[in-house]
């Protein structure tokens, strides 16, 4: 009875932990309604913007009454939106993921990375070197998933052809190379998302001054969904092994018939990707603006910690400045959002100064491609806006420390990982989004694991280990889903850059992510989490996916 007293208008408590108390159950509406929704409407946008409506919606109900909160509840929603853009971190994310997508457009319009493709695609001799070249190709374009699979495909696409390599394996190739590397790359337009999302994550347990950028750096060997897939491509090319649909459709295409059928994709490139006509394609154009955007990352990344350094850990910097102590301090104090956004924009300035030089571009065109670059991630900030205020709407609500309360005792430690993991497949499958399904995900993960670490007995450097690999199963999960989605933007972008039918796409390679996605979870989340090392899990993990290959697979 006492959830009667959401409908009176009585004092709203302004304590997580007194709220999570009031309001019990229903602080589980904001994220069940946005995940709800993104099942039913596919749409993460609206989906995450109603979710943060039903938070601002209860915490309002508390003092305006039912009719007055839903004007209030909107208002809220806008001034959590202009209260996260104000944030300076927020600010430092937000421009450094324009920023980057800026530099992808300078950098394709001048022709760089096409010129690498070329040049990959000149070093194929045979099918598998074919298919190599399109796997280091989609590697060097590590920065962008939409560029990976918009380049990449129709650049290696008359090779893979000229040696009979199907259309469902290039698009399977650009797909596994497009989120599972960009996911996990250092410096791409994903890490502003991710590295925010872990950010406000541990503020949810109350911890302000972590550094959200050396846990993302922490997580990378535990993506083992990202790292498994990416050997899986390496291994069927090599040893020549294909199973399930995709066996069929190569042994298909060794007969000439590269498609399954007369329904093809339409061959869609992004005419705004391509490069300028009648210049010269210089590998340069692209490497140049490329390393400067990475050195120049760990330049800022150095003195901007350093300048947060005091007292005695400053004057042993400043005496040993390039020890291995002295750089774990520096980046660890380092303010990850400005220090990217540093970098982008050196790069960006770069980029202008080699196209210029180069008469590739005037000033004012290189400008107007910069900002045409800025345009392709307004999703992006969108969801990071939305995914700002959700966390915010959770943390005062309490939702956290009602479902700490609830979960902590009854949820085993080593199936938490797993759990996490298929759950977030289960969204993103639905939505099509890995950002989104992030977004719904990591401000729930993160107090879960603690309180489920804690539980279990877990302190100090193990249970940090735990929160790590509880995070890398959000980030991972995320990526597995929106790889199997037929609706993810990724998978029809990979179909079209490689001239495959989508759904004969989706088909051959929904059985190789089932098996990378067990293989994820049998050897690497459910042994991690027990507490072998991930060095030996790793290992273990690439043995599992060979294995696979040579004894499920057969020769093509």
């Amino acid at each position: 009875m006492r959830y009667l007293a959401l409908f009176l208008p009585i004092l709203m408590f302004a304590d997580p932990a007194k709220n999570a108390e009031l309001f019990g159950i229903f602080t589980l509406i904001p994220p069940v309604v946005a995940i709800v929704l993104a099942f039913i409407t596919k749409d993460v946008i609206l989906s995450l913007f109603i979710g943060v409506f039903s938070g601002t919606y209860l915490l309002s109900v508390m003092n305006n009454g039912v009719i007055m909160s839903f004007v209030k509840g909107f208002v809220d929603i806008v001034k959590r939106i202009v209260g996260s853009m104000a944030d300076s971190w927020n600010a430092g994310i937000i421009l450094q993921v324009l920023c980057i997508g800026g530099v992808v457009a300078l950098v394709t319009k001048m022709g760089g990375t096409k010129a690498v493709a070329l040049w990959l695609s000149k070093k194929a001799k045979t099918g598998i070197s074919a298919q190599i070249s399109t796997w280091v190709m989609g590697l060097f374009v590590f920065f962008d998933d939409y560029a990976n699979a918009l380049i990449v495909g129709p650049i290696m696409r008359p090779i893979t052809d000229k040696f009979k390599v199907s259309r469902e394996k290039l698009a399977f190739i650009i797909d596994a190379t497009a989120a599972p590397i960009a996911g996990i790359a250092i410096i791409s337009t994903w890490v502003g998302l991710e590295i925010s999302l872990i950010k406000n994550g541990y503020e949810l347990i109350g911890i302000t001054d972590i550094n959200a950028f050396g846990i993302f750096v922490e997580t990378i060997p535990y993506r083992f969904y990202n790292l498994f897939m990416l050997l899986f491509v390496v291994c069927t090319a090599m040893m020549g092994r294909e199973y399930g649909s995709m066996l069929a459709a190569e042994r298909r295409a060794r007969t000439g018939e590269l498609h399954s059928s007369k329904s093809r994709m339409v061959d869609i490139e992004d005419k705004t990707l391509e490069p300028k006509e009648g210049i010269k394609l210089q590998t340069s154009n692209a490497v140049i603006p490329i390393l400067v955007l990475i050195i120049g990352a760990f330049v800022s990344f150095y003195f901007s910690g350093l300048s947060s350094l005091e007292g005695e850990t400053l004057e042993k910097a400043l005496a040993n400045p390039l020890t291995f102590e002295t750089l774990r301090e520096t980046y660890g104090a380092a303010d990850a959002s400005v220090a990217l956004f540093q970098s982008a924009l050196l790069a960006t300035i770069v980029a202008i100064l080699i196209g210029v030089y180069r008469k590739i571009f005037g000033v004012k065109e290189a400008i107007e491609t910069w900002v045409k670059g800025w345009k392709t991630m307004i999703v992006t900030i969108v969801i990071l806006l939305l995914a700002w205020s959700l966390s915010s709407v959770i943390k005062e609500l309490g939702t956290s420390r009602y479902l700490v309360d609830m979960l902590s005792d009854a949820t085993p430690k080593f199936i938490l990982p797993a759990t996490i993991f298929i759950l977030g497949s289960f969204i993103s499958f639905s939505t099509g989004t890995s950002y989104g399904t992030m977004g719904i995900l990591m401000p729930l993960a993160i107090p879960l694991a603690n309180a489920v670490g804690i539980s279990s007995g877990l302190e100090g450097d193990a249970l940090h280990a735990y929160m790590i690999i509880n995070i890398s199963a959000v980030l991972t999960g995320a990526i597995f889903g929106d790889h199997c989605s037929p609706i993810s933007d990724t998978t029809i972008l990979s179909s079209m850059g490689a001239g495959c039918n989508h759904i004969d796409h989706v088909r051959t390679q929904m059985t190789y992510a089932l098996s990378v996605s067990a293989i994820s979870i049998l050897v690497g989340y459910i042994p991690a989490s027990l507490g072998l090392s991930v060095w030996i899990v790793l290992p273990l993990g690439f043995l599992a996916v060979f294995l696979t290959v040579r004894f499920i697979g057969q020769k093509v």
